[in-house]
């Protein structure tokens, strides 16, 4: 009985706990963020009680930060949108950006190859996998199917046979093209991936939360010599990121990213097998499937549940985050799915329609 009352008494105390930081994190979110807000979803064409039943969904999975921006204002935040956490694979749209400011300077062209760049690996890259091109990496059909730092154990377990395709002739979601398209960025520029994207797109976005401290390269030597590049962000700071490529590039009347390469890099470039809802751009997800490809929305997705999904039709952004960096994510691993994020994402979008 005693063990039971105890046992009682810590599940109660770790349940307002969680309280706490939700409701701390929430009034930190609305009294710190200097976004414009819209008064009420209702006068913002939304319906409450519609909107009502997504938060009850997002409440029911695993969701730790959810954001709304709705016709450049924001609708909603749900959960702790300031804090920085682990931004995974949101990370390889960002350095989309930064190549689309340096194409148009023609310090890169997309035919470029790693020969060209002398790429190598060790074990030594073949003489077809040195004609692997920027367009071929930025699209994740280089055909080198070498080991990779953060690779997940699907993306291992999945990897085709080395020389199993010629470059361009398949999608293979495949950390070792993202990873040296940071090596590759950073000889070439002879700057670094950080600090350009503080300089060229943090500082001109006024992003709230970003700071140098919360990058990192992560070198996995035994594996490749190409490090990853990454990104801890806030959901706020994401959301500002995808309302600048919902207004093509700009923001404030300063052009950060060139409205042709949001464009370009955010149609399909290449199919994605076995993927009924996204083909891939040059490092961004395009939808292709109703209802979401007749909004054209074009998305950043991330590891474990992050994500921007921008949607040019409703003048729409949702930034939706899981904290895989919180002490219990690690026992747990409880993460938020494609298919989950979608669903929370379409009764969002289902509150606006029946307003």
């Amino acid at each position: 009985m005693f063990n039971k009352t105890i046992g009682g008494l810590i599940t109660l105390i770790i349940g307002l706990v969680g309280l706490f930081m939700y409701v701390y994190y929430s009034i930190e979110a609305a009294e710190e963020s200097t976004w414009p807000r819209h008064e009420s979803v209702e006068d913002a064409g939304f319906n409450p009680e519609t909107l009502e039943q997504a938060r009850a969904y997002y409440d029911s999975i695993n969701s730790t930060a959810a954001m709304v921006i709705y016709d450049g204002k924001v609708l909603f935040e749900w959960g702790s949108t300031t804090k920085s956490t682990n931004a995974h694979s949101v990370r390889k749209s960002m350095i989309s950006a930064l190549y689309g400011i340096e194409i148009e300077q023609e310090t890169f062209r997309l035919f470029d190859t790693l020969e060209d760049y002398d790429i190598d690996e060790n074990p030594s890259l073949t003489t077809i996998e040195k004609q692997a091109s920027l367009s071929h990496l930025m699209t994740s059909s280089s055909g080198v199917y070498l080991p990779a730092g953060e690779e997940s154990i699907g993306m291992r377990m999945n990897r085709p046979s080395r020389g199993s395709y010629l470059p361009g002739q398949h999608y293979y979601y495949n950390n070792w093209d993202f990873n040296v398209l940071g090596t590759i960025y950073n000889e070439q520029t002879e700057s670094d991936i950080f600090e350009d994207f503080e300089r060229r797109i943090a500082q001109p976005l006024g992003m709230e939360d970003f700071e140098m401290g919360h990058t990192q390269y992560k070198y996995e030597n035994r594996r490749s010599q190409h490090p990853s590049y990454l990104f801890r962000m806030s959901a706020r700071d994401l959301a500002r990121f995808g309302q600048m490529y919902l207004q093509q590039g700009a923001w404030e009347g300063e052009q950060i990213v060139p409205e042709d390469w949001v464009e370009r890099s955010t149609r399909p470039h290449i199919e994605v097998p076995g993927n009924p809802l996204f083909d891939y751009g040059y490092l961004w997800w395009t939808a292709t499937a109703p209802p979401f490809d007749e909004l054209g929305m074009y998305s950043a997705v991330g590891r474990y549940g992050q994500s921007i999904d921008i949607i040019p039709e409703l003048d729409l952004v949702f930034v939706h985050r899981v904290d895989s960096n919180r002490l219990a994510f690690q026992f747990t691993r409880n993460s938020v799915n494609d298919l989950q994020r979608l669903q929370l994402l379409q009764l969002i979008l289902d509150s606006e329609s029946s307003s």
